[in-house]
């Protein structure tokens, strides 16, 4: 009777791994096929053209792979995030067509959008030309005491307690990888969870230190890796446990923590992710103590919000090695101030402008902004992205890369948007691994 409880356990826990893993939107989620489809197309191969040399867009509307003859359409043309320089309807004869969309005189991106209204439901698809990425710099201004900044926090930190507690979760656990949930002690009295899986079989193994994407969500831990001989730990940053029910992320999600990314913007000590910064740096701590970590060997990796803190905590920790950031939040944000896309949150675009654009939250964004950590990173780093990321745009993006003198690699999917293709995850996981255990794949 126990067996068979025990694998009922791990059944049901299979499933809801399952489950959070389809819901887990930031890294890997990817586009559903859709019964209309409407692609826009760059017509150069790579998608990227030199300023001033004219980008045309090829359209297509297909239903169900077959183009839709007459389709009808209504286009616009703009530098990604601002307003439009053109628009216009058309009307697709074979279910095709070429959209004139123009050239830019500068490094950026320029953008085409396309949208049909077939059966009451309106469509959409969107293409999005390069210019010159690599000449692409940040607007964001850097402190003249940033480094004395996160230096003095980092001081204030190390003298805080770890304090770790471990709490195995047995219906997780597989044969061959123990799970447990995690609490430490984080700065100022707070706390940080998360899920750590740790390699049964004795030995001393490199980690990975896997930072979330923005949102409030539980977590299940990656099981996979730790199979394939690492330690790995996927934490929260909100300073609650993240072994609960949904419900609870989904009612902080709508009421107390609703907007966090702003929450105390006019003062560089209070501001949010002050906490969240450091608490990546605790959790290299905890890593760093554990008795099956070789000692040497570690990396962080994320997307989005979590591709901010995968470069924030290699810039802030000479511990970690290696790092893997998609389609970096949080980089070069003060871009709208200067006529361009700046970084998610968007806290300077449109009406948010009125709330944020103040000389004491600007401020701040200089020691926060992932483009200044991106100038002391010292390590390896694994990078991707699209050029159709409308929550973090490529100039954002590229306004980070280009800043990035340690060894570097970028992995571009031009007609992905804010998702991944699975072939981005097996290269980034590749790399990183083969890293951490050595070229000969040993550790």
């Amino acid at each position: 009777m126990l067996v068979k409880n025990t694998q009922r356990k791990k059944a049901l826990f299979l499933l809801i791994h399952v489950w959070l893993l389809s819901w887990y939107v930031p890294v890997i989620a990817q586009p559903t096929e859709k019964y209309i489809n409407i692609r826009v197309t760059p017509e150069h191969t790579n998608w990227t053209y030199k300023p001033g040399e004219k980008a045309r867009f090829i359209v297509s509307v297909t239903q169900s792979g077959l183009p839709v003859q007459g389709a009808k359409v209504r286009y616009a043309v703009m530098p990604e995030k601002m307003a439009a320089v053109s628009t216009g309807p058309l009307t697709l004869k074979e279910g095709k067509t070429m959209i004139d969309g123009g050239t830019m005189k500068s490094a950026g991106f320029l953008r085409c959008e396309v949208y049909a209204e077939l059966d009451g439901k309106e469509y959409k698809g969107i293409g999005t030309a390069a210019f010159d990425p690599g000449a692409i710099k940040p607007t964001v201004e850097n402190p003249a005491d940033f480094t004395a900044f996160w230096n003095n926090a980092k001081a204030d930190l190390a003298k805080v307690p770890l304090d770790a507690r471990m709490t195995l979760l047995p219906e997780r656990c597989t044969e061959s990888v123990n799970v447990y949930h995690v609490n430490i002690q984080n700065f100022k009295n707070s706390r940080l969870y998360g899920i750590l899986c740790v390699p049964k079989k004795e030995g001393k193994y490199p980690a990975i230190l896997q930072v979330p994407g923005a949102g409030i969500r539980p977590y299940s831990g990656d099981i996979a890796k730790a199979e394939k001989g690492v330690i790995t730990l996927q934490i929260g940053i909100h300073g609650i446990p993240v072994t609960m029910e949904k419900e609870v992320y989904d009612n902080l999600s709508a009421g107390s923590l609703a907007g966090y990314p702003t929450f105390n913007l006019d003062n560089r000590e209070l501001y949010y992710y002050k906490r969240v910064y450091l608490g990546c740096v605790r959790a290299v701590d905890f890593l760093q103590s554990l008795p099956q970590y070789d000692g040497s060997n570690m990396g962080v990796m994320g997307g989005s919000q979590g591709g901010a803190l995968s470069i924030v905590t290699a810039a802030l920790d000479n511990r970690i090695k290696y790092l893997v950031s998609y389609y970096p939040a949080l980089s070069d944000m003060t871009g709208y101030l200067h006529g361009r896309a700046g970084g998610w949150p968007h806290m300077f675009a449109g009406p948010n402008a009125a709330l944020h654009n103040k000389k004491d939250k600007i401020e701040t964004i200089g020691y926060y902004d992932v483009v200044n950590f991106a100038r002391q990173v010292k390590v390896p780093g694994y990078y991707s992205w699209g050029f159709n990321d409308e929550t973090c745009p490529p100039t954002s993006l590229y306004a980070v890369y280009n800043v990035i003198t340690a060894p570097k690699e970028l992995f571009v999917v031009p007609e992905t948007g804010h998702w991944t293709f699975p072939e981005q995850h097996e290269k980034t996981d590749t790399w990183l691994i083969s890293q951490l255990k050595g070229e000969n794949g040993k550790q």
